[in-house]
């Protein structure tokens, strides 16, 4: 009996091991890595990217179905526009409608696709974009020379991307500063 008291408690130490093992796996899993979000991001923003090009086209096509089947007199303008030129103006009004409305539906599609990680994501979101306000320039100090570099960080995609963000904000600092001076 006096080698029993030694296994039970070495197999109580294993046990805590193994649910302390378990308890740091499942806090992994509860939290992104840099790579991991800034992947997510970009696959998001493929997302939108692949919608927009659709939308544009249904847009389009819907401006021609319906103001292509709409009677006009060439003889009383639209607002003083030609009903040619205004109807074709109408058109590409609706591609643009098209334009806008893409990354809309492609950023709803990622999201119901990426419903069990949104928490995660939506942390790091915040978490990204405060580093983001911390490490970006003043626009204030922008001219026709020496524009802003991506104010809001659109374009990063990689833990590179970043760091090359950062250099293009420092560089822009340093312009300023010294046109300044």
């Amino acid at each position: 009996m006096v080698r029993l008291v030694p296994r039970i408690s070495c197999r109580v130490v294993l046990n805590t091991r193994q649910s302390s093992n378990s308890a740091v796996s499942e806090a992994a899993k509860q939290n992104l890595s840099w790579p991991e979000y800034l992947e997510i991001r970009r696959s998001k923003r493929k997302w939108e990217t692949a919608t927009t090009i659709p939308a544009c086209i249904l847009g389009f096509a819907g401006g021609i179905a319906y103001f292509g089947s709409l009677e006009t007199d060439a003889t009383k303008p639209i607002m003083g526009i030609d009903p040619l030129i205004f109807y074709a103006s109408c058109t590409v009004a609706c591609m643009g409608l098209g334009y806008l409305i893409g990354p809309a539906i492609g950023a709803a599609g990622w999201r119901l696709t990426h419903r069990r990680a949104m928490n995660l994501i939506e942390a790091k979101d915040r978490e990204f974009h405060q580093r983001i306000v911390k490490n970006r320039v003043d626009p204030t100090a922008q001219s026709a020379a020496n524009p802003v570099p991506d104010f809001y960080g659109e374009k990063i995609g990689s833990l590179h991307q970043y760091r090359q963000w950062l250099r293009d904000q420092a560089r822009f600092r340093r312009k300023a500063r010294f046109a300044e001076e």
